[in-house]
C-alpha cells in the first residue's frame, strides 16, 4: 500500500469515528435533558477536528455520519435536527465569511445564518414534532430569538477559540 493510500484510509478511518464520536455525545445530549444544547455543541466539534486534522473531506464525512444516524437511531429527533442543520455546517461558513476580513459585514452575514437556521429549525420542529405549541411559546418568540443571538454570539466568540487552540495543537509544532 503507498503512502497516499494509507493517508486517504486514515482520514476515512478518521471520519468515521469521530461521526461516532459524535453520535455518542448527540445521543448523551437525548438523555441529559438540562445539558442538551451544550452536549450538542460539543458534537459538533468533532467535524471541526476531523476537518483540521484529516481535510474537508473527513469533516464532510463525520457531519453527514453524525446527521443521518442521529436522525434514524436517536429518539429526539430535533437534536440531530439541530447538529445538521446549524452547528455542524456554522464552521465551514464561518470559515468562508471570515475570509472577508470585514467585521462589521461578517457579524452581518453570521447573524443572517444564524438567525435562517434558527427560523429553518423553528418551523420544522413545529411541523415534525409540536404541530401546536403552547401559547407561551408562541408570545415569547422575540424573546426566544433575541435570547437565541446573544447564546449565538458568545457560541461564536468560543467557536473561534477553540479552533485556534485546536488548529495550534493539532499543528506540527503544537503536537507532542
Amino acid at each position: 500500500m503507498s503512502r497516499r493510500d494509507r493517508e486517504q484510509s486514515v482520514r476515512i478511518a478518521l471520519g468515521g469515528m469521530l461521526g461516532a464520536g459524535s453520535l455518542v455525545i448527540l445521543w448523551l445530549a437525548c438523555i441529559v435533558p438540562s445539558g442538551w444544547l451544550g452536549l450538542t455543541a460539543v458534537a459538533g466539534l468533532f467535524p471541526v477536528t476531523a476537518t483540521l486534522y484529516a481535510g474537508r473531506a473527513a469533516g464532510y464525512m463525520c457531519w453527514a455520519a453524525g446527521s443521518l444516524l442521529g436522525l434514524v437511531l436517536l429518539p429526539n429527533k430535533g437534536i440531530p435536527l439541530l447538529y445538521l442543520v446549524f452547528l455542524v455546517l456554522y464552521p465551514v461558513v464561518k470559515s468562508r465569511i471570515e475570509g472577508l476580513r470585514r467585521g462589521a459585514v461578517e457579524w452581518l452575514l453570521k447573524l443572517i445564518f444564524f438567525n435562517a437556521a434558527l427560523i429553518l429549525c423553528w418551523f420544522l420542529f413545529q411541523g415534525l414534532l409540536l404541530p401546536d405549541p403552547p401559547q407561551w411559546l408562541e408570545e415569547g418568540i422575540a424573546i426566544f430569538f433575541a435570547g437565541g443571538n446573544l447564546v449565538f454570539i458568545c457560541y461564536d466568540i468560543g467557536l473561534s477559540r477553540l479552533i485556534g487552540l485546536l488548529g495550534h495543537r493539532l499543528s506540527r509544532g503544537g503536537r507532542r
